[in-house]
């Protein structure tokens, strides 16, 4: 029997980790000798940031939550490495299986290790070259101790192998986020409330940020959004308000007839705007990802990017920090000059079912 922990902790891990779930139930239910436990471990707590993507994705309830909470990068970390030690130490299993960036994949990842537990690295070798990104530290420390990397692209495999990774721990299997978003686009629905219900399909943007370079500044929060309004012909600009920016917001005052911030959405319902907007304004890496495979128009508000794909193949464009670069890119948008989704190479939906194959491959 390969025992496996499965980890997710905040928001992006779900859509990650959902699929990987989906493929060991049926691989299991067909006699593979399979068993897993889910550790939620709490560090996004908030039922709009968390708990409707367990319910909408089918996610089984997790076998513990490790109730990690809020507080510093220090705080939280050490809160979910003392929790996670005693999960392993109960329950130990062949195999750690952390997802994407996020303070839980480092935490999980070093305790793992230092019980003498192989990790596997779901998104491995992404790199933006950021350091001041919270991100990149916990993607650089993961790689630097995990055993085998299931990596989205090409750029990745190149990361992994410059930095000395071995060939054979190294495994292209594409996008498992991308895997929900095809399994689920039948299923995407516009969410309810009168805003929703007076938008024309490519006649209006979805924006979000949450990175602190663009949201912790106050007058770099309002000239982003200032050069939004400014390019957006008035069109309206749905913005989904993570909690920590909604505080800024509200200190600065910011309002205009085309401007509706709303509260964060529902999986199924945040995409079925992307789908159907006519470009999509982020700071998310993951965002990217969706939209370029949806072929909206994504302007990532970001100086670097760990998805170069994205914007090779993708229909991503850099814009950068500077809200005065804004301005050419809503222009080339509104005249229709868009570059369209070329395809990013196993990118189908079908990572996930690779992804265990290669598990009972290595330990079954």
């Amino acid at each position: 029997m390969v025992k496996i922990t499965l980890v997710a902790g905040a928001r992006p891990n779900f859509m990650k980790i959902a699929p990987i779930i989906h493929s060991l139930q049926r691989r299991s239910n067909l006699g593979a000798k399979l068993s897993f436990r889910l550790i939620h471990t709490g560090q996004h707590y908030d039922k709009k940031m968390s708990g409707d993507f367990f319910e909408q994705l089918n996610i089984p309830e997790p076998d513990t939550n490790l109730v990690a909470g809020g507080g510093t990068q220090a705080e939280q970390t050490a809160t979910i490495m003392i929790a996670f030690e005693k999960e392993l130490l109960a329950n130990k299993p062949d195999l750690v299986i952390v997802v994407g960036d996020v303070t839980s994949t480092l935490a999980c990842s070093i305790t793992a290790k230092k019980l003498c537990i192989d990790v596997a690295h779901v998104e491995g070798g992404i790199r933006s070259g950021d350091l001041s990104m919270p991100e990149e530290i916990n993607r650089m420390v993961t790689d630097s101790i995990s055993d085998h990397f299931f990596t989205t692209s090409e750029i990745a495999n190149q990361n992994l192998l410059k930095a000395g990774v071995g060939q054979e721990r190294i495994h292209f299997v594409g996008n498992t986020m991308i895997d929900t978003l095809l399994a689920n686009r039948s299923r995407f629905k516009r969410p309810e409330g009168e805003i929703f219900e007076q938008l024309e399909a490519k006649r209006y943007f979805v924006l979000t940020m949450h990175r602190p370079a663009n949201v912790d500044q106050e007058g770099q929060l309002k000239a982003i959004i200032d050069a939004i309004i400014v390019g957006s012909n008035d069109m309206p600009i749905i913005f989904p308000v993570h909690p920590r920016t909604a505080k800024n917001l509200e200190n600065l005052g910011i309002s205009h007839k085309n401007l509706f911030m709303v509260d964060p959405l529902g999986y199924l319902e945040f995409n079925y705007l992307v789908e159907n907007a006519l470009a999509v304004i982020t700071d998310s890496g993951g965002i990217t990802e969706e939209a370029s495979v949806m072929n909206v128009p994504c302007l990532t508000l970001r100086d670097n990017t760990e998805r170069a794909e994205t914007i090779q193949l993708g229909t991503n464009e850099l814009v950068g920090t500077n809200p005065q670069h804004l301005g050419p890119y809503m222009e080339k948008l509104m005249k229709g000059d868009w570059k369209t989704y070329q395809g990013i190479p196993l990118w189908d939906g079908k990572t996930a079912a690779r992804i265990v194959d290669k598990i009972l491959e290595i330990y079954g």
